[in-house]
């Protein structure tokens, strides 16, 4: 469950800068919220990588058997 942790504490480190443009239209904190999306995304691709290389590895029967 890492990768869940790993999603988990990247939204929350996040939080502040939501706060400080929904909340009170800090154009600065705009910008660092799109780039925290971008990280965001990014870890979403590589986790969904991940899953699919392993369900890949589950569908291809070792040799010898």
């Amino acid at each position: 469950m890492s990768k869940l942790q790993e999603l988990k504490d990247l939204v929350v480190s996040f939080e502040k800068d939501f706060v400080k443009f929904y909340e009170k239209g800090n154009k600065s904190a705009g910008t660092r919220v799109r780039k925290n999306m971008n990280e965001l995304k990014k870890k979403a691709q590589e986790i969904r990588k991940e899953v699919q290389e392993i369900k890949a590895q589950a569908k291809t029967p070792e040799k010898g058997e």
